[in-house]
């Protein structure tokens, strides 16, 4: 759980040092970065020092503890890592020594200025190498080469040129590259989000969530998948994080999936499917959230309150597709049911576990703070329960209270502290880079280039720029962390997106564009070939990783239709309208009436039920193919009802859309009952 929120990344180990001192080593600087990041949420510093030295602790690290190569292991830092890291570590702390220097001549650069610029790009380059493989920072590498040679360039996409002068300060001394909105995202709020995670994990909220979905699910039908999902989506509410999902629920979950009747294929897939999920869900949403929120000049909450309903709705209908699996291999519940006051002591037992994430919801929600005052609030809460939490379960249990209690305490909080340094350094480094592909769409132009290739390849069919955008968001996220991934689509494509929509007729948000990104950055974690959820999941479950991911990704379908629904039913977002510019937050007009709110909630959640009935080719009972065909139809009624108000005559208001929907499932629901089988 106390895993980074972004999970696209390559196998990475880690060096077993022989030296005791070079193992203390990286332990201080990971306890000092963390010790840092707590400074400065409480004393605010100046931007460009902090995103510097920030980036310099990541880079440290990363030259420190893993190696250039995972196959080759070592116990001793070779000479060219030292050599990379103080060459680095320098180098990328450059813009934070000479801060005052520089800003007495800006653009006016010295040639030390350039060789210290091109140094620092390419120590991130190795960086990002060692850590997210080679995709990123060779589309980095790309776009840099653009930059430099644009006259050489086809004429659809050439421009001027970059010098070398302008090319090193835009992209590193500057906060238009490297240390850019991402790596200030990745300063300001992620690290405390991530830490936040981590102390939650030490303290055992990780065990407590399992434990509680299994009691409150296991009896039932399907219940260890069930509650999988459930864990899943209650771990996902604090780490937003893939792999650790799959990783922390799967180890507990698969294996009694398997024996309660579920195949290893479709154990693995539903932990995939589950653990994918949990980057969408609130309050900590994958980092690319945060990133949405600053791209768009709104705040955490607003991205945070709009993705409420996708998110649980995505997970209710997936443990409505745990119960059809359940029913069509006629599973029964877990014989060994738990008591009532045996469940009641679970939940009990760690209830303290949810005191942060209270404190957390609170000053979001109803004081309004910052999300850097949430995390911050939260963190400090947790030191004072994580020290005495011990002392006090053995009070109520009248055992006797000692000094090492309170040492343990102590212990959990500085190794906390340590997990989410080392945890830290992907999305650093992997927002450092994406930092550089957001300066070269700047300095050239190149958004407005791609934005008149992409119309006219697309026209003006909205659907066709959708699915294009789609298509590209999987793609890219086989190689890319969900972070860059959103950013550079987001980048080139969310502009264009906008406007096409425009033209079709259809005011949408900006933020309803950028989720619809995010939702594909996502779901590229179970994308086969190279899902590494899917790759977790299967060695938990000794299956092919590849059908895994692929029925993963069957179940995940779900997931992949929401973000259409809500682009054009941006109620599903509480969003009630927009007044003037889509991408000007503050002309957003939320839903606040609560029976409004429930409807909304209830017809996508009966919408996406007959979607994954359909899929799954049961409902009461199995569907012949006109049944399923038609619970297809009801879909578009639920989700898009003021898409179908438009487009067809005879509905005339998005309650007979819901009508007309509901008409049909119960239809379907009387005519299986009615032969005698039951759900």
């Amino acid at each position: 759980m106390a895993e980074v929120k972004d999970e696209k990344i390559v196998e990475v180990k880690n060096r077993e040092f022989a030296s005791t001192k070079l193992k203390y080593l990286v332990i201080a600087v990971c306890f000092a970065w963390s010790v840092y990041q707590l400074y400065i949420a409480y004393f605010p510093t100046n931007t460009t020092i902090a995103r510097s030295i920030h980036v310099a602790f990541a880079v440290g690290i990363i030259f420190l503890y893993f190696p250039f190569s995972s196959k080759k292991l070592s116990t001793k830092i070779p000479f060219y890592d030292w050599i990379l890291l103080v060459a680095g570590v320098i180098a990328i702390l450059y813009p934070a020594l000479a801060f005052y220097s520089l800003s007495e001549r800006p653009g006016a650069y010295l040639t030390q200025d350039i060789v210290v610029a091109f140094i620092a790009i390419i120590v991130l380059f190795e960086a990002g190498r060692r850590m997210v493989g080679f995709a990123l920072p060779l589309i980095a590498g790309i776009f840099l080469l653009y930059c430099y040679f644009g006259q050489y360039m086809p004429d659809l996409i050439s421009h001027q040129g970059a010098s070398l002068e302008r090319l090193a300060g835009h992209m590193f001394l500057t906060t238009e590259g490297v240390f850019g909105v991402p790596v200030g995202v990745s300063t300001s709020f992620i690290y405390l989000f991530v830490l936040f995670g981590a102390l939650l994990e030490k303290a055992g909220a990780g065990h407590y969530f399992i434990d509680v979905a299994f009691a409150l699910l296991g009896k039932f039908r399907g219940g260890p998948a069930k509650a999988s999902v459930i864990a899943s989506g209650l771990t996902g509410m604090v780490s937003g994080s893939s792999t650790a999902n799959v990783a922390t629920v799967g180890t507990f979950a698969i294996p009694l999936m398997r024996e309660s009747g579920l195949s290893s294929v479709k154990a693995g897939a539903v932990t995939v499917a589950a653990g994918v999920n949990g980057q969408l869900m609130p309050p900590i949403m994958g980092a690319a959230a945060f990133i949405i929120a600053e791209f768009l000049g709104m705040s955490y909450t607003s991205v945070m309150i709009a993705a409420v309903i996708p998110a649980f709705v995505c997970y209710a209908s997936l443990v409505y597709i745990v119960h059809l699996e359940s029913c069509k291999l006629g599973l029964t519940g877990n014989q060994d049911k738990l008591k009532f006051i045996q469940k009641l002591k679970i939940i009990l037992g760690g209830i303290h576990y949810l005191i942060p994430v209270f404190v957390l919801l609170y000053t979001l929600l109803i004081a309004k703070e910052s999300a850097i005052s949430a995390a911050f609030n939260s963190i400090c809460v947790l030191f004072v329960m994580i020290l005495i939490q011990e002392p006090i379960r053995k009070f109520i249990t009248k055992q006797k209270i000692s000094s090492n209690d309170f040492i343990i305490g102590f212990s959990s909080i500085f190794w906390a502290m340590v997990d989410a340094a080392k945890n830290m350094v992907t999305v650093a480094i992997a927002t450092a880079l994406a930092g550089i592909i957001i300066g070269s769409i700047s300095l050239t132009g190149l958004g407005q280039v791609l934005s008149e290739i992409v119309e006219a390849i697309a026209g003006n069919n909205i659907i066709l720029i959708l699915l294009l955008t789609a298509v590209m968001s999987l793609i890219l996220g086989m190689g890319l962390p969900t972070t860059a991934n959103y950013i550079v689509v987001s980048s080139l494509i969310a502009p264009v997106i906008l406007l096409l929509a425009a033209k079709n007729g259809f005011l949408i948000p900006a933020i309803a564009v950028h989720l619809f990104v995010f939702y594909f950055g996502i779901l590229a974690d179970d994308t086969p070939p190279v899902g590494i959820a899917a790759y977790a999941a299967a060695g938990i479950a000794k299956a092919n990783p590849v059908t895994v991911g692929v029925q993963g990704f069957i179940y995940d379908l779900r997931t992949a239709l929401l973000p259409f629904a809500f682009f054009f039913n941006n109620k599903l977002l509480l969003i009630q309208s927009i007044n003037g510019d889509p991408m000007d937050p503050k002309g957003i007009v939320w839903i606040s009436d609560p029976l409004q709110i429930c409807i909304i909630f209830i017809t996508a959640l009966l919408g996406m039920f007959a979607f994954s009935s359909a899929l799954q080719g049961w409902f009461v009972t199995k569907c012949n193919v006109l049944e399923r065909l038609l619970l297809l139809a009801i879909v578009p009624f639920m989700l898009v009802p003021n898409i179908c108000e438009r487009y067809f005559s005879f509905v005339g208001s998005e309650f007979m859309s819901f009508g007309i929907g509901l008409t049909i499932l119960a239809l379907i629901f009387a005519k299986q009952l009615l032969l005698g089988k039951k759900i």
